[in-house]
């Protein structure tokens, strides 16, 4: 009930304008948000860069209603691809479809991502994610990626899976064919029993499923392994070690700000770990999934406001 509630508030204007004027409520969520500005949050690249640790860059937006909001987003994100690139940082970008125009026209969508991969593309094929948003966008999403992906042809351009789906399954065995760059990630959003598991161990089941699954395809097939769950992290350990698969074949993936000790050991251990570093003003929603994710997460966000 909880987690429905949180995810319920992070798509309420009237809780997203109270929140955001709320003092406290932000400075908690900018301890896990690198800043509001493109400088902020290449400083935090840097830092996290010289941990061992790679990063992708996300510009926090969703859901843009006019077409002119998208230059400055796509403006953006072709900023920070060439600064990235000029610093020689570690860094790839994600970016969700929503916040390139998908709500207003597909082809507006497209014709920015466009943009924003030749940018990518340009700078050594630097690697691009395009998140996945709720179930209403998924086999628009997916088939996105794959038109992209055929037109750009690198092969760290990648997409997201989302393990609570019931489909999910079918779609990991179809992209492993085809050699896709996948990230793996529980799902953050409110979903009907009907699409997706409503219980935390059926989700938890199924994502060391397609975790096991997936690393046994066939090479360019790269899965990027996105939890904070110790459990799927030892059962990851487990089923690449099983199989035998290589490290160049997967990497550990977790958000900025969350298990950062722990980001830093298992890179100390030989593995690829990539931040999930986001920025903007538009910090709310994605705030919101994070505490909805998991319940230690409220506690953990909650005696924040409490600590220095």
């Amino acid at each position: 009930m909880i987690r429905r509630f949180l995810l319920y508030l992070s798509t309420a204007r009237w809780a997203r304008a109270m929140t955001s004027r709320f003092f406290l409520a932000r400075r908690v969520a900018l301890r896990f948000v690198a800043g509001e500005t493109l400088t902020e949050a290449l400083e935090v690249v840097r830092r996290l860069n010289a941990d061992g640790l790679k990063v992708t860059l996300d510009y926090l937006g969703e859901s843009v209603e006019k077409a002119e909001d998208t230059v400055e987003v796509v403006e953006m994100y072709v900023a920070a691809v060439k600064a990235i690139h000029t610093q020689k940082l570690g860094s790839g970008i994600s970016l969700k479809p929503t916040h390139l125009g998908l709500d207003i026209s597909q082809d507006l969508c497209i014709n920015n991502l466009r943009t924003i991969l030749q940018a990518a593309k340009d700078a050594d094929n630097m690697p691009v994610t395009m998140d996945m948003e709720s179930t209403a966008y998924t086999d628009t999403t997916i088939g996105l990626y794959r038109t992209l992906r055929d037109e750009y042809g690198f092969t760290n351009f990648g997409t997201v899976i989302q393990a609570y789906l019931y489909r999910s399954r079918e779609d990991m065995k179809q992209l492993a064919a085809e050699g896709s760059h996948i990230r793996l990630c529980k799902g953050a959003y409110l979903e009907p029993a009907t699409v997706a598991f409503p219980e935390k161990a059926d989700v938890d089941d199924h994502y060391r499923q397609l975790v096991d699954d997936y690393v046994q395809s066939a090479p360019p097939a790269y899965l990027c392994i996105a939890t904070h769950d110790e459990n799927m992290i030892q059962s990851a350990r487990t089923s690449v070690q099983t199989h035998a698969t290589p490290k160049d074949r997967f990497e550990f993936q977790m958000l900025y700000g969350i298990r950062s000790s722990r980001q830093v050991e298992l890179a100390k251990e030989g593995f690829t770990v990539r931040v999930y570093v986001p920025f903007g003003v538009t910090w709310y929603p994605y705030f919101m999934r994070r505490l909805a994710e998991r319940p230690a997460n409220l506690w953990f966000f909650a005696k924040s406001l409490f600590s220095r």
